[in-house]
């Protein structure tokens, strides 16, 4: 077995074990979705890259994304997540795997800014509303879509769920195309773990250091909680 195949199978390991954990399973949560689509975009969140090889997590949700959008799914993708643990931004490493797939570069948008799994989500959201998309679906890993839908049910995102199924993975075509990262590359990095402690890197993953815009908060207590702690963009008046 080649190295590339020995990691996209621990990986799929990995998303098998994780289907467990996500009720309904991927595949009746993404039968259940799939109905309303064609979705304007899903966003895909980032994983770090090494500079060399991709790893199985990103190959499959890269793969996924090509799938939704060869098949009609989703109109157009989100790559999401900055320079995070390298100095590679991985949503362009992404949209560099996706582009050479061949998913026009005109339906492929990135998000650079986001660092931990919610912010993937509402950064995207940000940018999914700018281009004017009101249909919205996470695309990722059951084991990340048992995480984030957590998130979005509590603020009451309009984002709907579309899980990898793995026995649809399995049927698809995983070769590596070949990129040159060197584009993605960020000036002046330096790691999250040199800038954020680990208290404030958990934070982060729990969405406690997101600044929110008033009119995607549903409820009034968060209104008032997030602009208690600084943490919110006021309604334009």
């Amino acid at each position: 077995m080649n190295k590339a195949l020995l990691l996209f199978t621990l990986s799929c390991v990995i998303v098998l074990g994780s289907c467990n954990l996500l009720r309904p399973s991927p595949q009746k949560v993404f039968d259940k979705n799939k109905v309303t689509a064609p979705y304007d975009v899903i966003i895909v969140p980032g994983v770090p890259y090494n500079g060399e090889h991709w790893s199985g997590t990103m190959k499959i949700r890269v793969h996924w994304s090509k799938y939704l959008y060869d098949n009609g799914y989703s109109k157009n993708i989100i790559y999401s997540g900055g320079a995070v643990y390298s100095e590679y931004v991985e949503a362009q490493v992404m949209a560099l795997y996706g582009e050479a797939m061949g998913i026009p570069v005109d339906n492929i948008f990135v998000d650079t800014l986001a660092e931990h799994s919610t912010e993937n989500v509402y950064s995207s959201y940000q940018i999914a509303k700018e281009m004017g998309f009101t249909k919205i679906a996470l695309a990722t890993d059951p084991f990340q879509t048992n995480q984030l839908r957590k998130f979005i049910r509590k603020y009451d995102l309009p984002i709907t769920l579309l899980p990898i199924v793995i026995d649809t993975m399995v049927t698809i075509d995983r070769y590596e195309p070949t990129i040159n990262a060197e584009s993605a590359k960020k000036k002046g990095f330096i790691s999250i773990e040199e800038r954020e402690t680990l208290f404030q890197r958990l934070k982060g993953t729990m969405g406690k250091q997101i600044v929110w815009h008033e009119e995607d908060l549903k409820k009034n207590r968060f209104v008032r909680k997030f602009k208690r702690k600084g943490r919110l963009i006021s309604r334009t008046k």
